[in-house]
């Protein structure tokens, strides 16, 4: 068992702060700053204003936090033609 038990909350994030900082507003109702945790980092997910995040805390600061997940968008893709490179599957190739 750990030390000290982490609280996660959801929410999303209404600003991108400097230093790789996020504002976020929590679903309870709170405004936090949180940070990346470093696996986001190592695996390069990108967080922008509007996404859902799951924030972990400590029980002793509240106002302070860290991403430690980006949940997916439920928004379909761009609309528009066919996904980058199926043109150059179908056949068609390109001169130079």
């Amino acid at each position: 068992m750990a030390k000290e038990e982490l609280i996660q909350f959801e929410g999303l994030v209404t600003e991108i702060l400097p230093d790789a900082r996020y504002r976020v507003q929590l679903d309870a109702g709170h405004e936090i700053v949180a940070y990346t945790a470093g696996k986001m980092k190592k695996n390069r997910i990108k967080t922008l204003a509007g996404d859902r995040v799951t924030v972990e805390m400590s029980p002793y600061d509240l106002e302070k936090g860290r991403l430690i997940f980006r949940h997916k968008d439920e928004r379909p893709g761009p609309a528009g033609g066919p996904p980058r490179g199926a043109a150059q599957r179908g056949g068609q190739f390109r001169r130079r």
